[in-house]
């Protein structure tokens, strides 16, 4: 009998931290500004997202990045792209995304939402893949969707990105 109680326990403690709730611990945003072969970063993250991997439609990922980060290894473009003729930092200093809708499928997670970049929100798709605690998404947008010219033409303006979540 005492065997059996132990081994219901264990279940029970077992069944618990695989329903557990998830929380996005620190996060990496990776882009590539596919028409100038430019890549680059954005951190400074900040997040309220709730992950339940049992109830994913219960899920919500949620938070932002800050433009002061935004790397390209290039100081006087990433000063330039901050600037109120691009990204206007002084104005908009963050870029936030929250979804609106978390599904599986064989891949792993698609995550629909929200992404507003300098006040201007568009829909945006994440396809997410989980490696151990982390979960690797990717997403394309177009930079002058937001008023971000770069190029003249919106294809020109393509940008891939790839978000790398650590989950705690």
């Amino acid at each position: 009998m005492k065997y059996y109680s132990k081994l219901l326990i264990f279940l029970l403690l077992t069944l618990q931290v695989l329903n557990a709730q998830q929380s996005v611990t620190s996060a990496r945003v990776e882009f590539v500004f596919v028409s100038k072969d430019v890549d680059g970063t954005i951190e400074g993250f900040q997040s309220s997202s709730k992950i339940i991997p049992e109830e994913l439609t219960s899920s919500v990922f949620e938070g932002s990045v800050a433009i002061s980060t935004l790397k390209t290894g290039n100081f006087l473009r990433d000063w330039h792209l901050k600037s109120s003729k691009y990204f206007d930092e002084e104005t908009y200093p963050t870029i936030t995304f929250k979804s609106t809708e978390v599904t599986s499928n064989e891949n792993g997670l698609e995550v629909i939402g929200t992404i507003t970049i300098k006040g201007i929100s568009k829909s945006i798709t994440w396809y997410f893949q989980k490696e151990g605690k982390t979960l690797r998404g990717t997403s394309t947008l177009f930079s002058s969707d937001f008023n971000i010219n770069i190029k003249k033409g919106r294809q020109e303006n393509k940008v891939e990105i790839n978000l790398i979540l650590e989950l705690g």
